[in-house]
């Protein structure tokens, strides 16, 4: 060990951990790379070329997210490859619900200790959700803080930024009475609601590789099935057609997520059981003893993305999506609010 890194070595920081996680994840990075990276990762930031020359007025679309509690998950099943997934997700499916392609993705992953192993294996996540996204992986942070995680664990955020022509964004104002809600199966839970899901799990007493209910795969695998990434089926589909509205189905599922994308004057009805539910869904609501109404309020519950379209263009729009081999139904429509303060998401023939 070289003597100008030992004084922090003993402060429990490896430099050499470090240099060896950048060493073994530069592959991974570079095949996520797209014609507009100009920089290889291990500078102080990374840079990228947009080419505009498809847009007459560009804009950029940005966020950033984590994977939260679903971690926890992770940790006790000592499972890691996956949830590098659910945080390029969770943040290239935000920025594509405004039409934006994602162009770049950016990780900050934190740990007390470093393991190299678990941190290439969740990079690897990393990279591989930046590949089905489109996107690059364009560089990142890892950070070794003694004293601030337990031993084991570690925490993820990431951020990506894409780009639309201001004459594309989609926002939802287009919205009319009539329109047909196409709704895009999710994976499974995604990365929401897993304080609840943790505590259904113990509640459960099952353990990690007993086989699921209805499922040919085990707790530990259903449990963190990574979140769909949804952006070339999209990408496709506004090609081609007028979306006029979209929206993630994250935290707070249908109640507070849609209601995000519509005008004022609208409201959403939407008929339970014109989709499949996941077993997984039926688990959490029977074993959690979760009203539906709750479980519809905390989770995706089998729709994961949402489209809204001209009633007239929805057969053709299922179709786009179901050759592209995404699973979707028609699972409502946009009728007229009722009062100003009235509910904009309606789900009807709920279970009792």
């Amino acid at each position: 060990m070289p003597e100008r890194a030992k004084s922090y070595a003993e402060a429990g920081v490896s430099l050499e951990r470090a240099e060896s996680l950048v060493s073994r994840i530069k592959s991974l990075v570079a095949d996520t790379h797209t014609k507009g990276v100009v920089s290889d990762i291990g500078g102080f930031g990374g840079l990228f070329r947009p080419d505009f020359g498809e847009f007459k007025n560009p804009l950029l679309v940005a966020s950033t997210d984590g994977v939260g509690t679903k971690l926890r998950l992770a940790f006790a099943f000592n499972r890691h490859a996956t949830v590098g997934v659910d945080l390029v997700a969770m943040s290239v499916n935000d920025v594509l619900v405004h039409g934006a392609n994602p162009l770049f993705f950016l990780d900050y992953f934190a740990t007390g200790r470093l393991d190299v192993q678990v941190a290439e294996s969740v990079i690897a996540g990393v990279a591989a959700g930046c590949k089905e996204a489109g996107c690059a992986l364009l560089g990142g942070e890892s950070a070794e803080m003694p004293d601030m995680y337990p031993d084991g664990e570690y925490d993820l955020a990431g951020f990506c930024v894409g780009m639309t022509d201001d004459s594309n964004i989609v926002d939802g104002s287009s919205i009319r009475v009539g329109d047909a809600v196409i709704g895009l199966a999710s994976s499974g839970i995604h990365s929401n609601g897993y304080s609840l899901v943790r505590k259904v799990f113990e509640k459960s007493g099952a353990k990690p590789h007993d086989t699921f209910p209805g499922e040919d795969a085990s707790f530990d695998e259903v449990l963190l099935r990574p979140t769909a990434i949804y952006v070339r089926p999209i990408l496709n589909l506004l090609r081609d057609f007028e979306v006029r509205g979209m929206a993630h189905i994250t935290g707070g599922g249908f109640y507070e997520n849609i209601p995000r994308v519509l005008p004022r004057g609208v409201q959403v009805n939407i008929q339970y059981g014109s989709w499949d539910i996941a077993p997984v869904f039926t688990w959490l609501q029977e074993v959690g003893e979760i009203p539906w109404h709750e479980m519809l309020n905390i989770f995706n519950c089998g729709i994961g993305y949402i489209c809204i379209v001209d009633k007239d263009a929805q057969e053709d729009v299922l179709s786009r999506l179901s050759a592209l081999g995404q699973k979707a139904y028609s699972i409502g429509t946009v009728e007229k609010r009722a009062e100003d303060d009235s509910p904009q998401v309606v789900v009807q023939n709920l279970p009792s």
